[in-house]
């Protein structure tokens, strides 16, 4: 059976057992949307590298079974047209329209599951996320767009709020975080997070499981003998509030492969921000990344340090500036973005101003490609309803 026919016939199911309930109880339905449009300039590229027109339409849906008992869900619609511009001549169209959240959730006041299409995203990182696993969240895309994975998730909320979080993830074989091979086609994933209070701030232990399909990674494959490759995800991080914050996020990936570089990867991210007294504030945060690939848990090998500083202050009751400069030590390349904030009610426009490698491997942008590499500007205008 065709397994986008499942994951869409899972939406419609979700929307068809709202419809039934919402016969018999008190359902509240909410349907918002965000709407989009960009140019962006790169002038060594074209006067026009990249235009697009984006719409994302969600229904809210929630309702009380009990007195402790509650259903919602999320339906949402990812629909945009993207168009390269690399001379007047040629273009290249990215039309999509597919579905971006579709789940359904029964929780109370201390425990919640949620099946279906979703974000899953924890960590105490900003800039740079070894937790970064199942989504493709870029903090200086000014929309925060990422994908959703098909699964379930539960989650149980002590009264000192610990908590513990569980996890099972179906045919999510397109890449996601930190993934450098995808998952198997039908692949089960498995994991679970476990969270709690520890001095002035909180503390996390994290594992994932999943199985890598190597044939889908030429380059890789032809180095392999293998086609399908085991792998775990162990993280540690926390994050405390000391007059600054201050926060860490650890992970090591062990991969059952017979490359040697790749049978471990080890990133770790420290951070720390605080905000000025300076006007209406002044906010400032960076943050250390390192990443590392050897064939040892501990053992030595290809190293990529970068280093991130963010800015932003509310000029006014309507405008906001913020910047970004990250620095790779070991590439010795520079990305830096500008970006300013206007508010009108439901419209926003946002003015972004970049210089990044031409190869920039960091940008996560709206219609996901490297539209952003190189050197140029972006306008972009977005309605909210």
């Amino acid at each position: 059976m065709n397994i986008n026919f499942i994951k869409y016939s899972v939406v419609l199911w979700l929307l068809f057992c709202s419809t039934i309930f919402s016969q018999e109880n008190d359902f509240n339905f909410t349907l918002q949307g965000q709407a989009s449009a960009w140019l962006t300039v790169v002038p060594e590229k074209s006067f026009i590298s990249q235009a697009g027109l984006r719409y994302i339409p969600d229904l809210f849906i929630e309702a009380p079974l009990s007195n402790s008992l509650f259903l919602d869900a999320e339906l949402s619609i990812n629909t945009y047209l993207a168009t390269d511009i690399h001379d007047w001549k040629t273009e290249n169209e990215t039309a999509k329209l597919k579905a971006y959240r579709g789940w359904l959730r029964l929780s109370t006041n201390q425990f919640e599951v949620r099946a279906g299409l979703q974000k899953i995203n924890f960590g105490s990182a900003t800039l740079f996320r070894p937790l970064k696993w199942f989504d493709t969240i870029d903090p200086r895309d000014p929309l925060a767009l990422t994908e959703g994975v098909y699964g379930i998730l539960t989650r149980y909320y002590f009264e000192d709020n610990t908590n513990i979080w569980l996890w099972g993830l179906y045919d999510n074989s397109d890449i996601k975080g930190w993934e450098i091979i995808p998952t198997e086609d039908n692949g089960i994933e498995f994991g679970g997070r476990f969270q709690t209070p520890l001095f002035t701030g909180e503390a996390g232990l994290t594992y994932h499981h999943r199985k890598a399909d190597l044939s889908k990674t030429p380059s890789l494959a032809v180095l392999s003998n293998e086609r399908y490759v085991n792998e775990n995800r162990y993280a540690f991080d926390g994050k405390w509030d000391v007059e600054i914050g201050l926060w860490f996020e650890g992970a090591v990936i062990q991969r059952e492969i017979d490359i040697s570089s790749l049978k471990y990867q080890r990133m770790l991210t420290t951070g720390a921000d605080y905000t000025f007294n300076v006007g209406n504030g002044l906010h400032v945060l960076s943050e250390f990344f390192n990443t590392e690939n050897s064939d040892k848990f501990l053992g030595n090998g290809e190293v990529v340090n970068f280093v991130g500083f963010s800015v932003d202050y509310p000029v006014g009751l309507f405008d906001n500036v913020s910047a970004f400069y990250y620095r790779d030590w070991t590439n010795e390349d520079n990305y830096f973005t500008l970006t300013w904030q206007r508010t009108y009610d439901n419209w926003i426009i946002y003015l972004l101003g970049f210089f990044n490698p031409k190869t920039a491997s960091l940008n996560q942008t709206q219609s996901g490609n490297n539209a952003l590499a190189g050197d140029g500007f972006q306008i972009m205008v977005v309605f909210n309803h």
